[in-house]
């Protein structure tokens, strides 16, 4: 069966590219030193490089990964408010509007027997 990945810490990895700018020191010598490859000691080089650290390439990750949680809740949230403005649209088609007697939605009243308007139409 496979190897299982080794996981370094940060601070492991800050020590192995710094010991790469002591005198004398190659990315081979430094790599065999510490059991690990030369392409991985490269790969932390660049990154430290890039980023600064290595932290702010995992802060610059957890962004990226916020950013795209937070476009997906907003477009989200996007259709959810278009699903209301026509459900809107929808029921204010159907609104109880004035009939052409003046009354508005009538129903017979048996106490009074007589036609009770609900806005107290004349």
């Amino acid at each position: 069966m496979g190897q299982q990945r080794r996981k370094y810490t940060d601070d492991y990895k800050t020590a192995a590219v710094e010991r790469l700018y002591e005198p004398g020191a190659t990315q081979g010598i430094v790599a065999k030193e510490l059991g690990i490859t030369g392409t991985q000691l490269k790969t932390w080089r660049l990154e430290i490089e890039a980023f600064g650290s290595v932290e702010a390439k995992r802060r610059q990750q957890a962004d990226a990964a916020e950013l795209v949680r937070l476009r997906k809740d907003n477009k989200r949230l996007a259709e959810e408010v278009e699903i209301l403005h026509k459900a809107s649209a929808f029921f204010a088609t159907r609104a109880v509007k004035p009939s052409l007697s003046g009354h508005c939605f009538a129903m017979p009243c048996r106490a009074m027997d007589e036609q009770a308007c609900f806005h107290h139409c004349p």
